[in-house]
């Protein structure tokens, strides 16, 4: 049996998804990030605490508006298959402290799972920011 599967470029649709998600988080869009996510869409935001629905709305909201987040991506890996497409995503964000009174910078290697939907366009169906080391 022959094993053809590589990593491939990123195709121009999940470039666009990537890049109209980094804008809506950047701009503090919730509404606009949320939109990027199937309806079961998850994030683990937090290690071990997947979140969906009403409730990853909610968190999106919520650290969007306290966090105030800028973020920086870069495609390490890409995997395509049928409907379903594996990113590996080099990030980087500057966030408010908890105590508010000066930024935080936090770097992480994301694994996202999108699906593509009958229009073409792919939304996440698993947003894990956490799912690897980052590269020293």
């Amino acid at each position: 049996m022959s094993n053809s599967a590589t990593a491939v470029e990123l195709p121009k649709e999940l470039e666009k998804h990537l890049e109209s998600y980094v804008a809506a988080f950047n701009s503090g869009d919730a509404e606009g990030v949320n939109a990027h996510y199937t309806e079961a869409g998850i994030i683990v935001w937090e290690k071990g605490n997947p979140v969906s629905g009403a409730d990853r709305r909610a968190a999106v909201t919520e650290f969007l508006a306290t966090m105030r987040p800028h973020i920086e991506t870069e495609v390490r890996e890409a995997y395509v298959t049928g409907d379903t497409a594996l990113l590996v995503v080099d990030w980087t964000m500057e966030i408010n402290t908890a105590s508010g009174e000066g930024r935080e910078h936090l770097r992480g290697v994301g694994l996202d799972v999108l699906r593509k939907q009958a229009d073409g366009s792919w939304l996440y169906a698993v947003d894990d920011p956490f799912g690897e080391e980052p590269r020293d």
